[in-house]
């Protein structure tokens, strides 16, 4: 970014404070930050006091479908996506065709991402082919790029594979994130079991599902004295089993997404499929205990899971595949349910959106301070709108969102470029 930047009149947040002031930013730096700056600039941000200015957002848990499945999304759309929703930096899943599991794939997707002002870290499979059958070649996934393994999508079925996948990212440092869900238990459910599954007719995918790999996960991490991070966190056993780990000094780390905290499984009573994603919306128990996970700390990142599919794929209730597109209504979600009901200040959503993610992960940092590369995400905490999935970024459009209202939006991102506005 060779232009000279000036954002004037920001309201600043950082993972610990927050202040009004200007930034000035030169060939891609933060130059200077301080109250009424007089530097000359190529261009000038006025945020009048009413924009926010914070570290890079960043998503740990992202579909982009690149490459294999790119009528539902690819590298390109779904950094467009990303940067609309405020992210200046994802961590793409593996369950791509072929499976992301070798250093070429890697390099594919983060080759396809440069110049898109999104930083992308794909994730790198803990199995071959997904397939958990044998382990994949560790060093050179991250020698290509790969902060991550996981075998996202599904479980690691073999608690043996797990547990050496774990002893050897002791040695190099990367994180293994779990996809916690027993098949068996789950054996063709496609909602939350429970009175509404009941009402629906259709089988139900039961809680103990989550939770029951959820603690033999933590165990295998505790015994290999290694890190791990739970995806996806949805039910109230989980949001435990994880806070006593804490407690006992395991090195877990775990995340949710805003669906699992604002809504419940009441939604599926419409049969409608952009409802539908694994894990499932649970009940009204589960959803309080994620949010409680969340405002206590158990809960290190909030995330979207973005799992885009195409239209007709979601057509049909009972036959359409799990997921939904979270990208561009995640910031405003998180504001809408969380900050405007004074349940978390903005700080407390730069630290679980942009801070801890990145530290989880090893990537790049995002400080707001004088020297650091500008990686900045600008929203407006106030605005108001309304989700219509046509007007997504997304190449897919099946967002669990459709027509909420919303307080919070995503206005511009700093990443090597300027992005909006």
């Amino acid at each position: 970014m060779g232009e000279t930047v000036l954002l004037k009149n920001m309201r600043i947040i950082t993972d610990s404070e927050e202040f009004f002031g200007d930034i000035f930013i030169k060939d891609g730096i933060i130059e200077n930050i301080g109250e009424n700056l007089t530097e000359k600039a190529d261009r000038t941000i006025d945020g009048e006091k009413k924009l926010c200015a914070c570290p890079g957002l960043f998503d740990m848990h992202v579909h982009f479908r690149d490459p294999g499945f790119t009528h539902k999304e690819d590298v390109l759309t779904g950094t467009s996506s990303a940067a609309a929703g405020g992210f200046t930096g994802v961590v793409c899943m593996p369950n791509t065709k072929p499976a992301t599991d070798s250093g070429e794939i890697i390099r594919y997707i983060i080759d396809k991402a440069k110049g898109s002002g999104v930083s992308v870290y794909p994730a790198g499979c803990i199995t071959k082919g997904l397939k958990g059958e044998e382990l994949c070649d560790y060093d050179e996934m991250k020698n290509a790029g790969a902060v991550v393994i996981s075998d996202d999508g599904r479980p690691v079925e073999n608690p043996d594979m797990l547990f050496s996948a774990l002893e050897k990212t002791k040695e190099n440092g990367l994180l293994v994130a779990c996809h916690c869900e027993d098949l068996a238990i789950i054996d063709g459910g496609i909602i939350n079991k429970g009175k509404v599954s009941e009402k629906l007719g259709v089988k139900g995918m039961d809680r103990l599902s989550e939770d029951s790999i959820t603690e033999r996960d933590i165990l295998l991490a505790k015994k290999a004295g290694a890190r791990i991070h739970i995806c996806h966190v949805s039910t109230k056993g989980s949001v435990d089993i994880i806070r006593k780990a804490k407690k006992d000094g395991v090195k877990v780390t775990c995340e949710t997404c805003p669906h699992y905290f604002i809504y419940t499984d009441e939604k599926l009573l419409s049969r409608d499929a952009d409802y539908r994603m694994n894990p499932p919306l649970r009940e009204e128990s589960d959803r309080l205990a994620v949010l409680e996970g969340i405002l206590d700390g158990t809960i290190d990142c909030i995330v979207t899971d973005h799992a885009p599919h195409a239209k007709e794929e979601k057509a049909d209730f009972m036959k359409a595949p799990n997921g939904v597109v979270g990208l561009e209504t995640s910031l405003a979600a998180t504001l809408t349910a969380l900050y405007h009901t004074n349940k978390l200040t903005l700080s407390q959503i730069v630290k679980l959106m942009s801070t801890n993610p990145r530290a989880i992960t090893g990537a790049e940092k995002a400080e707001i301070k004088k020297g650091e590369k500008a990686n900045i995400t600008i929203f407006n905490p106030d605005e108001e709108w309304t989700v219509i999935p046509e007007e997504l970024k997304s190449k897919s459009k099946n967002s669990v969102f459709k027509g909420e209202h919303f307080k919070g939006r995503a206005k511009a991102i700093i990443n090597g470029k300027i992005l909006k506005i």
